[in-house]
């Protein structure tokens, strides 16, 4: 005896006979709503460090170059001015372009005059960095930001003359 052909349709393919599966195309719908709720905060997260390590460049840059700018001044208020400019570049240079340097720069000199042989200029930078797609609105009620800070000590040349 020969086992019965399968039936047909009339171009000779196999006909649906059982219902279809319930759960067919679920598996798809699941992964791309797994995936949308893992990797929206993983982007998140990834730009937020990304802003944390552009301030840590920002004020780490700022702090050094502050620093250098002031010992090699011809003077004590020149050098303040020299020091909020390369700060200021600094600060522009990663993205900062809206921080006040003056507020976000101190300069803490060891000795008075500030530019006396073998003296220390003390630099900190601090910058408050917000975080990505947060409303300013928002940001005046809940403090949103995080304060990134880099100092430097910088020697004035031990050899030079007494400046102003």
């Amino acid at each position: 005896m020969t086992a019965p052909a399968p039936a047909t349709g009339g171009a000779g393919e196999p006909r649906d006979t059982g219902p279809a599966d319930p759960e067919a195309g679920a598996a798809l719908v699941e992964f791309l709503g797994t995936a949308v709720l893992l990797l929206v905060p993983l982007v998140y997260l990834v730009l937020t460090l990304a802003q944390l390590q552009a301030g840590t460049f920002a004020v780490q840059g700022a702090a050094r170059e502050a620093g250098r700018a002031m010992v090699t001044a011809d003077s004590s208020s020149e050098g303040v001015a020299r020091a909020q400019a390369a700060a200021g570049i600094a600060l522009a240079d990663q993205g900062f372009d809206d921080v006040a340097v003056a507020e976000a720069l101190t300069l803490d000199c060891s000795a008075d005059p500030c530019l006396t042989p073998g003296a220390t200029v003390g630099v900190r930078v601090r910058v408050a960095v917000g975080l990505p797609f947060v409303p300013a609105g928002l940001r005046d009620w809940v403090p949103l930001e995080i304060p990134v800070e880099a100092t430097q000590v910088a020697t004035v040349d031990e050899y030079g003359q007494v400046r102003p």
